[in-house]
């Protein structure tokens, strides 16, 4: 070999020594950067799942407790079974296993015979006979509550609908039994309550968990205006009677205590007279017992006194006519003044005061010489 071709050889192994040292550096610093990258990979792998796992506790957790409010009730049903949770407050259940539905039980309300929202009468409803075979238009407001939330929900479909039905049905049937003045005016507290008490045992035969607070007759009224006319004019007509009958009542409460004290005072009037003649009587028994107490000492004294007594009571106004019996002459004792005066009532007392001492001298002398 020259010294031409060792020298072409000599140059061409260095470049190769050299192309070869390039090319490893090159993949020393490429496999630097794939080591970085890889590890910077598993840094925000490590990142997100450590999120994930953060937000399934959160899950986790927010789907483990549930809160009843004071007017509520809550079911859970677990794996099919379902029980109710009646206490308000703070409650656990298990994620993902248990399943929590909750129950408004504050009074609600179904409307009868018109539409609560357009306040318009549905007629379907509405329209009703009754026991004398007239028609007439009753609304109703039924009123209930949620009395157990498990058979509510899973008792039966549309529990709302079946009440309705059953208060329809039963209004019809009690409305049908009155007569359409009863249903207008005076029998409405009795229907409803009757009424009522069918509902209620209508819903415990069904046991769908309500409970029928109260129905009322928000409205009854003819259905044509003719009719509602003359119920009009009869209705004032009661009410016009209803006034006389009170204002009659009130004349009474206003004059019978007057006349319950006119009664009163009579009452006592003729009390006091009873009292006064039997107190008289009395008096008049006790005298005469005395005289005759003193009758039984002195007969014929006692006698001749009680007899001028009874004349000087009968003598003053008496007129004695005495008749000779032939005719002809009159006199009258005692003798009248011509000039009217009574001259003679004197003279003639005077006379028998004197015949009254003339009779008890007598007597005394008659008792003296009986002795």
């Amino acid at each position: 070999m020259d010294d031409q071709s060792i020298y072409t050889g000599t140059v061409e192994g260095v470049a190769n020594a050299a192309g070869k040292e390039k090319q490893k550096k090159q993949k020393q610093e490429k496999g630097g950067a794939e080591g970085g990258k890889g590890k910077g990979g598993k840094t925000i792998g490590k990142i997100i799942g450590i999120a994930v796992a953060i937000l399934v506790v959160l899950v986790l957790a927010l789907n483990s407790f549930f809160t009843i409010k004071e007017q509520e009730q809550a079911v859970v049903t677990t794996f099919g079974v379902a029980k109710a949770v009646t206490e308000p407050g703070l409650h656990f259940k298990i994620p993902f296993v248990q399943e929590v539905r909750k129950v408004d039980t504050t009074i609600r309300g179904i409307s009868i015979g018109y539409n609560r929202e357009s306040n318009e009468s549905v007629e379907d409803e509405s329209l009703m006979i009754t026991k004398d075979f007239n028609f007439i238009n009753v609304d109703f407001f039924v009123e209930y509550k949620v009395s157990d939330p498990v058979k509510m929900l899973y008792a039966s479909k549309k529990p709302d609908e079946i009440l309705k039905n059953i208060a329809q049905s039963n209004i019809r049937a009690v409305v049908g039994s009155y007569d359409v003045d009863s249903v207008l005016t005076t029998g409405k507290s009795e229907i409803q309550a009757v009424i009522k008490e069918k509902i209620m045992a209508d819903l415990e035969k069904q046991d769908i968990g309500l409970y029928l607070v109260n129905i009322t007759i928000q409205d009854s009224e003819p259905p044509t205006q003719e009719v509602l006319e003359a119920f009009t004019a009869v209705e004032a007509a009661k009410q016009g009677k209803e006034t006389a009958i009170n204002n009659a009542n009130k004349y009474k409460n206003e004059k019978m205590p007057e006349a319950e004290a006119k009664v009163d005072q009579i009452l006592q009037k003729a009390e006091s007279a009873k009292q006064q003649r039997i107190n008289e009587a009395q008096g008049q028994v006790a005298r005469f017992n005395e005289m005759y107490a003193e009758y039984v000492k002195y007969p014929l004294i006692t006698r001749q006194r009680m007899f001028y007594e009874a004349m000087e009571a009968i003598l003053p106004d008496l007129k004695v006519i005495i008749d000779s019996g032939s005719g002809d002459i009159q006199k009258l004792l005692p003798i009248e003044p011509l000039n009217g005066t009574d001259a003679t009532g004197a003279s003639s007392q005077k006379a028998a005061e004197k015949t009254a001492s003339d009779g008890t001298g007598n007597a005394d002398k008659t008792e003296t010489e009986g002795n």
